[in-house]
């Protein structure tokens, strides 16, 4: 059996996530982040920093490697120096650090027109910062800035400086596709020269994702022989970002039978939501693996495939990344959705019953995007219970108004077993000129009128704004107590559905649960 290679993964969340635009993590968020990379994640090694940017991020750096010391990670903690003749060294020597991810040129036209040097010039002075570096006990890897660039204009100018490096004490040749101009053939052509070319040589290949290509080049660059991929969490990075972990280790898990990360997926969900509070920076909803809805089956013909033979699974389950699997609940839902979530809560209905729900689920669906799980007790309550099938009163039209320094106005029309009447009222609320409005029709037809005793509005949990909301309203009439309840995202609403109940039972003699009122 081919042993599996292993896919060295450096996370630059901390440096490269950092120069996305708007967002800057304060320093115990940094310390937060490395060790939720290193500990929970198990990613193998984290650049930190830029040395030399500021007063804080010296101060935050070296509170990272203190702790990085303590526990064991100081080797693998990175920081983005640069060739200045020792300046980044010494920044980095007193952070405490031990590793520098020196910033060179891969290109000829950034080392001419950016350093106005020649290559043996910059190669020299390279050669110079890592001298400076060995002396201080630090350990060397090196970006070939704008590499990608350099393959396609400068090819020579990239091999003039790998050769005139390769025996240096570097550790590791990082190759960026600076700019994400690369294409997959282009990044599988260009990274498997240089795997060829220098076999004795480590290669990192960074990857941004101008063009949406990240995850596609970091495919074709692990099928060159490519040893290590850089990263961010949830594709944080300058421009249109880099390429997200998440994307990278299901790519290897799934794809890729002869390598391997050593990344714990089962928490990249969780480390994803807390980067995506500590930056600022939503995920979105159709995001792969981590976004909101990516394991939500909205089509009810894909939550009937699921019932019956998993027909609409893949690799990528929801348990791999410490998530599940959900059915939509929406105008598109179908019966085996409704099944699915009713299961999901231990609710067991009958067919009849569930075909209740799964039509009035689809109705509220044309109000608002998705009902949610939670909301899907309230449904089910305020379909079977007491419910009415048979409607002798029909609410025709109704018309409220609020206007501050007025009292608020309602206008009703009903139709009372086929007849229609219509009356105005105005009240202390909406709802309070909603019922008068409708009583004033009842006294004129001498029908008997119950009396309000609760009323009671319950959220489901969450806190949306758009959440449905259930009114429950407690009625006496004739010495009974019943209560009747609706459904709507505008409590008013929900509450004259509820009266609407009540006058149906009322009307129709069918008045369930009542309970005898016994005078004191």
């Amino acid at each position: 059996m081919e042993k599996l290679r292993t896919i060295e993964i450096m996370d630059t969340t901390l440096r490269d996530g950092e120069q996305t635009s708007g967002v800057s993590f304060a320093a115990p968020e940094k310390l937060s982040v490395l060790r939720l990379l290193l500990e929970e994640l198990k990613v193998d090694r984290v650049e930190v920093a830029s040395a030399r940017v500021s007063e804080g991020e010296f101060h935050s750096v070296k509170r990272m490697t203190k702790w990085a010391e303590e526990n064991g990670y100081l080797d693998r903690i990175e920081v983005l120096g640069f060739v200045d003749k020792g300046l980044s060294l010494q920044w980095i020597n007193e952070v405490g650090g031990k590793v520098v991810n020196l910033l060179c040129k891969g290109s000829l036209k950034h080392c001419k027109h950016q350093l106005r040097k020649t290559s043996e010039e910059h190669i020299e002075d390279i050669k110079e910062t890592i001298r400076l570096a060995t002396k201080l006990g630090i350990k060397v890897n090196i970006y070939l800035e704008d590499w990608s660039n350099g393959m396609r204009d400068s090819r020579d100018y990239v091999f003039q400086m790998v050769d005139g490096l390769k025996d240096e004490p570097i550790v590791r040749f990082m190759l960026p596709d600076t700019l994400g101009i690369l294409n997959p053939d282009e990044t599988f052509e260009f990274c498997s020269i240089m795997v060829k070319k220098y076999p004795e040589l480590h290669f990192d290949f960074h990857a941004h994702n101008d063009y949406d290509l990240a995850t596609a080049n970091v495919y074709e660059a692990i099928k060159s022989g490519i040893h290590g991929i850089h990263v961010t969490i949830n594709g944080l990075g300058e421009r249109a970002g880099n390429v997200p972990l998440t994307s990278v280790v299901a790519l290897v898990n799934d794809h890729m039978s002869s390598a391997k990360t050593n990344i714990d997926e089962s928490k990249l969900y969780n480390v994803s939501k807390v980067i995506e509070i500590y930056s600022g920076i939503r995920i979105p909803n159709n995001k792969p693996i981590i976004g909101d809805n990516v394991f939500t089956q909205v089509a009810g013909v894909h939550a009937d495939g699921d019932k019956k033979k998993n027909l609409y699974f893949s690799d990528l389950m929801p348990e791999r990344f410490g998530r599940y699997r959900e059915y939509a609940l929406g105008k598109n839902a179908g019966k085996s959705n409704i099944i699915k979530n009713l299961e999901t809560l231990g609710i067991e209905l009958d067919e009849e019953s569930t075909l209740k729900v799964t039509k009035r689920i689809i109705e509220l669906g044309d109000k608002k995007e998705l009902v949610s799980l939670d909301e899907l007790p309230y449904i089910v309550s305020d379909v079977l219970k007491n419910g009415t099938e048979n409607k002798e009163i029909e609410m025709l039209n109704y018309s409220m108004s609020l206007a501050n320094g007025l009292r608020p106005t309602a206008t009703v029309k009903l139709s009372i077993r086929g007849e229609v009447f219509q009356e105005t009222s105005a009240g202390g609320g909406q709802y309070h000129a909603f019922s008068k409005a409708m009583y004033k029709i009842y006294r004129k037809l001498n029908k008997p009128i119950p009396e309000l005793i609760d009323y009671v509005v319950v959220i489901p949990p969450g806190g949306k704004t758009n959440a449905y909301v259930q009114t429950v309203i407690t009625w006496k009439f004739e010495d009974k107590v019943f209560k009747t309840r609706a459904l709507d995202i505008d409590q008013t609403v929900a509450a004259i559905n509820a009266t609407m109940k009540m006058l149906n039972m009322i009307e129709s003699g069918n008045i369930p649960n009542y309970k005898y009122i016994t005078e004191k």
